[in-house]
């Protein structure tokens, strides 16, 4: 009985996959280690985020191949849904609710319109909906997860880099760069960045992995600095659409 329980044991263990994620996916660079992030913060919840399998296409909420796609370095594995909806800036407050929403922070998620209208999501779950800038009651109470991503399609809506950009606070000191901080550039398109991870060498320099979403709406990609190399500084202007933004003037964070 003992050694059925036993080959029990070691087929189960061998059937569970090793996750796939920011940190078993690339190779940290010689010389460097990773930084240290709070165990239940918004860094280490953007780390562990599962990734699709290696060679995964990036593709638009239409399921072409998006114009970005020779960028890719992997793909998260999160919904783009079926609009024009998720794009650069989208997809950083999509993050940022979605772990806030999971920890059950419900009275931290909220966002701003471009008009400066306040969207909180304790007001949409409790059955409020948006009207010319005002609240007005019109269905029930629901805290659900469907409730929560039709309250993310509103903020995708009304929201974007101008505001987004608002709303951030500036990095003083670029060596305090840490994941889940946004390179960004409010405009009309213009367009943001988010960090994934970050490594650090014996003389504090860092490297970092970058994910953005595009135009059109597009899937969450891992970018790649070059052919096989994943990591970023911002001492050089990357080769990639926008790298001009990989500086510190334009380095945010939320919290």
């Amino acid at each position: 009985m003992k050694i059925i329980l036993v080959i029990i044991s070691l087929l189960l263990s061998m059937s569970v996959s090793p996750p796939d994620n920011v940190l078993t996916r690339f190779r940290i660079p010689e010389g460097y280690t990773q930084q240290k992030v709070e165990p239940g913060s918004f860094a280490a919840w953007l780390q562990t985020l599962p990734l699709k399998p290696a060679g995964t296409h990036t593709k638009t909420y239409k399921g072409d191949i998006a114009r970005t796609d020779i960028e890719t370095a992997a793909v998260v594995d999160i919904s783009v849904g079926n609009q024009d909806l998720q794009q650069c800036a989208d997809v950083v407050m999509r993050l940022r609710g979605e772990y806030l929403y999971h920890q059950k922070r419900y009275n931290d998620i909220s966002f701003k319109f471009v008009s400066g209208f306040k969207c909180d999501y304790i007001h949409y779950a409790n059955g409020y909906r948006y009207h010319n800038d005002h609240w007005v009651l019109k269905s029930k109470k629901d805290y659900g997860y469907p409730t929560f991503m039709n309250y993310m399609e509103l903020v995708f809506m009304y929201a974007g880099t101008l505001s987004l950009e608002k709303e951030l606070h500036p990095v003083t000191d670029p060596k305090e760069l840490k994941a889940g901080d946004v390179f960004i550039h409010g405009g009309s398109p213009g367009h943001c960045f988010i960090v994934m991870d970050v490594v650090e060498n014996s003389k504090h320099q860092k490297q970092f992995l970058l994910a953005q979403s595009f135009m059109p709406a597009q899937n969450l990609q891992v970018l790649q600095n070059a052919p096989g190399y994943y990591w970023f500084t911002m001492d050089k202007i990357p080769s990639i659409w926008y790298g001009e933004l990989i500086k510190p003037n334009y380095l945010r964070k939320f919290d």
